[in-house]
């Protein structure tokens, strides 16, 4: 599966569960399958992490991730500094019933609708246990500035620490997707669209413009769009121009220059002509005719 089916289903919006500094002597974490993301910086001392049956030895700044449904037995060797957190990275709406799990707690089947899926599943996609950012000062930064405001209940700083996560995820995606994957795991729906086209109705549209948007060749972008749409992408623009024309001309005083320009019509003559042959009335006949019905 594509990053983009998968987003299809389960958007990507991390979610922490646990954040904490774990400041601990000699230390062990019998073993136990993971539901979530696991993500440990190991601050200060030596851990040695057996990961899927794969013993692991991480030193003083290092980054371990452990990935979904993997069985994990965590030991601390020295004393250790390890801040971690244990987060969500796809959206589910049962995302408050899942858990970190418990020590020893292997047997997930009663809780498989809660396991979150795993980014190494998806094609294109190779994350390491021992993670390598490319900028691991600004990623430490992130992370330690995430656990540290996750720490305090004030909503914004809850809300920061969300925000920092959402960073951190990326940044190990931009990290560890393969470059020639990067065309392939461009999004293929193009649900954003609607609102892309809102936002920008005033202005001239090209399909070269929404093609690079989508990261799509334009031949692409138009054959995908009539596809999901059932209409070539400028028949769809303009008929929400001639709509949103609609609702001004009934709703406001605005001058009819004013309606075209708002549209993204060039002038009112475009705007006249377009009106009238998707609606069989010039603009004004249209005003006049919605106040009669209205009994404006």
């Amino acid at each position: 599966m594509y990053l983009s089916d998968l987003l299809e289903q389960s958007p990507m919006v991390p979610y922490i569960r646990e954040s904490n500094f774990a400041v601990r002597s000699p230390w062990m974490m019998p073993e136990r399958r993971l539901l979530d993301y696991l993500l440990v910086y190991i601050q200060e001392g030596t851990c040695v992490f057996r990961i899927d049956g794969h013993d692991y030895e991480f030193t003083s700044g290092e980054f371990c991730l452990i990935q979904p449904n993997s069985t994990n037995l965590l030991e601390g060797r020295t004393n250790t500094i390890t801040p971690f957190a244990h987060l969500d990275i796809f959206y589910s709406p049962l995302r408050e019933q899942s858990f970190p799990t418990r020590a020893g707690q292997l047997d997930l089947t009663a809780y498989r609708h809660l396991m979150q899926p795993r980014l190494n599943d998806l094609t294109g996609i190779d994350i390491p246990i021992r993670l390598a950012p490319k900028r691991p000062v600004q990623f430490r930064e992130a992370f330690l500035n995430m656990v540290e405001c996750w720490q305090h209940r004030d909503p914004l700083l809850q809300l920061k620490a969300q925000t920092l996560a959402s960073e951190i995820v990326l940044a190990i995606l931009e990290d560890h997707t393969k470059p020639h994957e990067t065309v392939r795991l461009a999004p293929q729906s193009l649900n954003w669209i609607t609102s892309f086209f809102s936002f920008h109705l005033s202005e001239p549209l090209s399909i070269a413009e929404m093609a690079q948007r989508a990261n799509l060749s334009p031949s692409r972008f138009s054959a995908v769009f009539k596809a999901q749409f059932g209409v070539p992408p400028h028949q769809y623009l303009l008929e929400l121009r001639i709509r949103h024309a609609k609702e001004l001309l009934e709703t406001t005083e605005l001058h009819l220059e004013e309606v075209a320009g708002y549209c993204g019509f060039a002038d009112i003559h475009h705007f006249s002509k377009a009106f009238k042959a998707k609606t069989g009335q010039s603009p004004g006949s249209y005003r006049s005719r919605m106040r009669d019905t209205n009994g404006g």
